[in-house]
């Protein structure tokens, strides 16, 4: 009995050194918890009858019998998070077992039928729970120690009166092995397809994305593009066709070209972006503070008083920047399409937290031309700016007449 314990000890070693210690994969609570509950009833359901079994029929020492019990319990208890501990205690109460059963006991087998069953659930809690290496490994080493103590509970008796144990063990325990681990196996395909459909499906997602970027650049270059063209070569080339022209309406032309000129200079790189989304953002400076007060001479041009204050030293990234030169430029816009003529005031503040931008205009001076409506879009266009930004927009009508916009961005990005 010595040299099993010796070789059980043997075992161990191996199980240590070659079955990894495999940490407890994140699952969701509830799925842990039915766990715990499930291996919790099933040693509840084998205590009693590992203890009551081999005390009454085998006349085991109820103390022995009771220890064994609950070693094999609390071995299923270990299982899920340690489960080279827990074969050991397993191999150990087991062999605890085959030394306590008397030699008159009449029995050829070195555990009782529950004690093999309890076994055989340690090993399916393995393999449900652990790399099917470790669970092989597991087998393994108790299909060894049941025949280790098969040989050393033979008490003299022939080698064929033990092998019940020796051809039940391995049929039970490869049954219920093989089935957790098909099952296991079927469960990690159902994932993985589920897996590469969702792959699948973003793929398909981004491709459809991809051919509407591709169609909006596509549109945008043959329509807009080609249109801002030929009004920058007509607005250049005017002087040089018509030679009567008024010293005033030649610079009101330049005018116009430098403004076509800018604007295919940015269509340039939103075509640039709508192709490639990694393309290079450096291709044309991006547009702030500083920008403003050129965009404040344009709108003078087309007949729209501003007067702009900015507060000194105030320094954004180029993203607050963008968003702040984009709402004062839609704001300038909306006040020449529909408040002409109507004056009005830019003032941009900083806390040192947040940016305040506030524009607001007064009544229209004459009527507004008729303009084909954008049906908000310019507004939508400015609040989807300012929400990727983490800051808010307000927008209403003066009670003495003209629209305030009041935008606050936080100085240092998304918050």
């Amino acid at each position: 009995m010595t040299l099993l314990i010796n070789a059980l000890g043997t075992l161990r070693a191996i199980l240590a050194r070659h079955v990894p210690r495999v940490r407890v994969r994140g699952r969701p609570e509830l799925a842990w918890l039915l766990w715990w509950v499930a291996t919790a009833a099933l040693a509840l359901i084998f205590l009693p009858l590992n203890v009551a079994l081999p005390a009454t029929k085998f006349d085991v020492h109820p103390l022995t019998a009771f220890a064994v019990g609950i070693a094999q319990s609390t071995a299923l208890l270990l299982t899920p998070v340690r489960p080279v501990w827990a074969t050991a205690l397993q191999l150990l109460a087991a062999t605890v077992m085959a030394a306590a059963l008397p030699h008159d006991s009449g029995s050829t087998w070195p555990l009782t039928i529950v004690g093999m069953f309890t076994l055989i659930a340690h090993v399916g809690l393995v393999g449900a729970r652990y790399p099917r290496r470790t669970a092989l490994a597991v087998w393994w080493a108790s299909a060894l120690a049941v025949a280790l103590l098969v040989l050393a509970v033979r008490n003299g008796r022939s080698l064929t009166e033990g092998t019940g144990m020796l051809i039940l063990y391995p049929i039970f325990s490869i049954i219920v092995l093989g089935s957790v681990l098909l099952r296991r196996r079927l469960r990690e395909v159902r994932r993985e397809l589920a897996d590469a459909r969702h792959d699948v499906e973003v793929e398909q997602s981004q491709r459809a994305v991809a051919e509407e970027r591709t169609r909006i650049a596509r549109e945008l270059h043959d329509v807009v593009a080609h249109s801002m063209s030929v009004i920058h070569m007509q607005a250049t080339s005017s002087s040089y066709r018509i030679k009567t022209l008024d010293p005033a309406v030649t610079a009101e032309f330049a005018q116009i070209a430098a403004g076509a000129r800018s604007a295919l200079h940015e269509m340039r790189y939103l075509l640039a972006v709508l192709r490639d989304e990694d393309a290079d953002a450096t291709l044309t400076p991006v547009p702030g503070l500083g920008g403003l007060p050129e965009l404040v001479e344009s709108a003078e041009r087309a007949g729209v008083p501003v007067e702009l204050r900015v507060a000194e030293g105030i320094e954004l990234p180029d993203g607050v920047a963008l968003v702040a030169y984009r709402i004062a430029q839609e704001s300038l816009s909306n006040v020449i399409r529909h408040a002409p003529g109507a004056p009005v005031r830019i003032m941009v503040t900083t806390d040192g937290t947040y940016l305040t931008i506030v524009i607001e205009n007064d009544a229209a001076t004459r009527p507004a031309p008729p303009v084909e409506t954008a049906g908000g879009a310019g507004q939508r266009g400015m609040r989807e700016r300012v929400r990727l930004v983490g800051g808010s927009l307000e927008t209403e009508v003066r009670a003495e007449g003209g629209y305030r916009v009041v935008a606050r961005l936080p100085i240092g990005g998304h918050r």
